[in-house]
């Protein structure tokens, strides 16, 4: 689907995903923001006042929108001008503190240099952003080299054999993924990136359990390496 098919789709009611954020987002985020380290982005500067966070492909901002009213400083990115409005009527909803943590923007997702997004951010989210193997993996590694030091990135979708074992979602194979893709694609990002989960996870449907892709990865800095863990390998 490309941003008009969006545009339509988000057009045609209220919240298309609700208003409540992805559980799993929740899951593997809560409580994130009092224990990532914040580093001053160059040596003699200071730290930023509140943890960054990239939403890239935030579609209505639900889960934008959570991060928001959890302290962090949210860069919320879709390239559904329909779907960042949105998430800007509901934003106009809460407090001024939350509303000054967001900056909505539509741009192209898969290119964020194009669209002057630089960084560096405590927390990426990718959830749901469904692309073909290559440029997957160049947005991933383009993601990695975006983190502070010590950044999570958090990248969840449906999985490939969503397509046989699960409901809902593309039913394209070639830009579905499993944990192991996004693992062999931010390998080659080297010991910049340590995978912390890597997991298939059911997310229940109206239909049926959806099966996700989940993997969360953090950027290496030299007092974290000792704590770093290897996930067990998911089934093929």
């Amino acid at each position: 689907m490309d941003a008009a098919d969006w545009d339509a789709r988000y057009a045609q009611s209220e919240l298309v995903w609700g208003a409540p954020p992805n559980g799993t987002v929740v899951e593997h985020v809560f409580g994130l923001e009092r224990r990532i380290p914040l580093q001053p982005d160059a040596p003699g500067e200071e730290p930023p006042a509140l943890p960054r966070a990239l939403d890239l492909a935030c579609g209505e901002g639900r889960n934008a929108l959570w991060l928001a009213t959890h302290g962090w400083q949210v860069h919320a990115v879709d390239f559904s001008q329909v779907g960042i409005d949105k998430g800007r009527t509901v934003a106009s909803r809460l407090s001024r503190s939350v509303r000054g943590r967001l900056t909505w923007q539509c741009a192209d997702v898969t290119d964020p240099d194009a669209a002057g997004i630089t960084g560096p951010f405590e927390l990426i989210l990718l959830a749901y952003l469904h692309l073909p193997a290559e440029q997957r993996r160049t947005l991933l590694l383009r993601l990695a080299g975006l983190l502070s030091p010590g950044g999570t990135l958090l990248v969840l979708g449906h999985d490939s054999t969503n397509l046989t074992e699960g409901h809902g979602g593309p039913r394209d194979p070639s830009i579905l993924f499993t944990p192991n893709d996004v693992m062999a694609d931010l390998g080659e990002a080297g010991d910049h990136v340590r995978i912390r989960v890597a997991d298939r996870i059911l997310r229940p449907t109206e239909q049926g359990n959806a099966v996700d892709a989940l993997v969360v990865a953090t950027r290496t800095v030299p007092d974290l390496e000792q704590q770093a863990t290897t996930p067990e390998t998911p089934e093929p």
